[in-house]
C-alpha cells in the first residue's frame, strides 16, 4: 500500500505519465473533499474528546515563521523525525565586561542589564559553576528581551526565543541592537546563578557549538568532562589563550556523588580515559555519556537544599526553584537542523494546540493490558 498527497489531481497524472500503476479507485482524500472520509475523523476526534483523551493546552513545537505554521515531518525538506529539546536557559549577569567587550557593547545597552544566556540540560550542577565558556570565532548578538534586559546569544538561539513564552517583550521579534566577537568577550566577569562561587569569568572553548545551544556554556568540571578538560587546557596554556591566570583558578567543586566515580566524575574519567585536552572529540564523547548516565540514575545530590536526594528527583526541583527566582527560563530547540519545504530553517515555538496524550496513566493501563507479553 502506498499513500500519496492528492491535493492536486495533477500529481495524478504526472504518476500516471511516470508509470506508477496505482488503482485509483481505492484512493481516499483526507481533506473535506471527501464528506465520507472527513466525518470518519470528526467522529473519531469527538468521540475521543469525550473520552478526555484529546487534552488543550502550550506544547512545544517544531515552526517555520516563514510559513507562519508547525512543520510536521511531511512538510519538511529535512529533519524527518526531529523534535523538540527543552533546555534550563541560565541568566548569567555581567558584572563587568572584558575592556575589549565593553568598547563595542556598552554604548549600545546604556542603562539596561546585561546577561550571557547559557543552555543547560543540567541545572542540578550549576552549584559547581567555576567559569563560563564562549566560542572564540563565534559571533554573539545583543538582543533586546525588555525594556530593562539585554540577553547575549547567538541570533539562531534568540530566533527560537522569541517564538516562546515571556522571554522577548513582542512574540516574533527580534531586536538586536549589537553583535560581538567571542573573542572580546574573553575576560568578562558574570554572576553564576546557584553557584558556590558567586562570580566567575569567561573562558575561550574551541568546541562551542554555534548551532547547537546558545552560544554561551556555563561550566561544571566537577561533572563535565568538556567543562574539566578545557579548563586544564586553558590553565596550562593561558598565554597561548590569552587569559590571565586567575581567571581559570577556580578548582572543580563536588556537586553530587555517583558509586562509580565518586563525587569528582569528569576529573575521574578524563583520568581513565587518558584525556589530554578538549581536542580529545572521541575520548570527550565517551566520558560525557558515562558521566552523565551514571550521574542522572545513580547519582545523590551533595550540596544545596537537595542534599541527599537522588538526582532524578532533585533536577526539576532545582530547575523550578531558578526559574520562580528569576535566574534562569525554560528554553526550547530543535533536536538537530530542520528546514521546511520552503527553504525556512525552522525554529521551536510555544503553541496552543490540542493534542492525544499518550503518557497518560489509566490509558497506558489500558492499552498494556491488551498486549500480549
Amino acid at each position: 500500500m502506498i499513500f500519496v498527497d492528492l491535493s492536486s489531481d495533477l500529481l495524478q497524472a504526472d504518476l500516471t505519465l511516470f508509470g506508477a500503476r496505482v488503482d485509483w479507485r481505492r484512493q481516499f482524500i483526507t481533506t473535506d473533499r471527501n464528506p465520507y472520509y472527513d466525518s470518519f475523523v470528526r467522529w473519531q476526534v469527538n468521540k475521543l474528546r469525550a473520552l478526555n483523551r484529546i487534552k488543550f493546552g502550550e506544547r512545544y513545537t517544531i515552526y517555520s515563521p516563514k510559513d507562519g505554521q508547525p512543520c510536521m515531518d511531511h512538510d519538511r525538506s529535512e529533519g524527518e523525525g526531529v523534535g523538540p529539546q527543552e533546555y534550563t536557559a541560565l541568566k548569567l549577569e555581567v558584572v563587568d565586561w572584558s575592556p575589549a567587550a565593553a568598547e563595542v557593547v556598552k554604548s549600545a545597552i546604556g542603562s539596561s542589564t546585561a546577561f550571557l544566556i547559557a543552555a543547560t540540560l543540567r541545572p542540578e550542577t550549576m552549584y559547581g559553576q567555576t567559569n563560563c565558556f564562549v566560542g572564540t570565532k563565534i559571533k554573539y548578538g545583543v538582543f533586546v528581551a525588555n525594556d530593562k534586559e539585554v540577553f547575549v546569544c547567538t541570533a539562531r538561539a534568540a530566533r527560537n526565543m522569541a517564538f516562546q513564552k515571556d522571554i522577548f517583550a513582542a512574540r516574533g521579534e527580534v531586536k538586536q541592537i549589537a553583535e560581538i566577537s567571542g573573542d572580546l568577550i574573553i575576560g568578562t566577569k558574570v554572576k553564576a546563578p546557584f553557584g558556590v562561587i558567586p562570580e566567575v569569568y569567561v573562558l575561550p572553548m574551541d568546541n562551542v557549538l554555534p548551532d547547537k545551544g546558545t552560544g554561551v556554556v556555563t561550566s561544571v568540571p566537577s561533572d563535565s568532562p568538556d567543562d574539566y578538560a578545557t579548563l586544564m587546557d586553558v590553565r596550562k596554556k593561558a598565554d597561548y589563550y590569552k587569559i590571565k591566570p586567575e581567571w581559570a583558578a577556580f578548582d572543580p567543586i563536588p556537586v553530587l556523588s555517583t558509586p562509580a566515580y565518586g563525587e569528582m566524575s569528569a576529573p575521574t574519567l578524563c583520568t581513565q580515559l587518558k584525556i589530554q585536552s578538549q581536542k580529545d572529540k572521541v575520548q570527550l564523547a565517551e566520558a560525557k555519556a558515562a558521566s552523565y548516565k551514571e550521574g542522572f540514575y545513580n547519582g545523590t545530590m551533595s550540596i544545596g537544599d537537595f542534599k541527599g536526594e537522588s538526582v532524578q528527583d532533585a533536577k526539576p526541583k532545582v530547575r523550578a526553584q531558578m526559574i520562580e527566582r528569576g535566574l534562569a527560563f525554560p528554553y526550547a530547540e530543535p533536536e538537530g537542523f530542520v528546514q521546511s519545504r520552503s527553504g525556512d530553517e525552522c525554529i521551536v515555538a510555544l503553541l496552543d494546540q490540542w493534542y492525544l496524550d499518550y503518557g497518560e496513566a489509566s490509558w497506558k493501563k489500558d492499552a498494556v493490558e491488551y498486549v500480549p507479553f
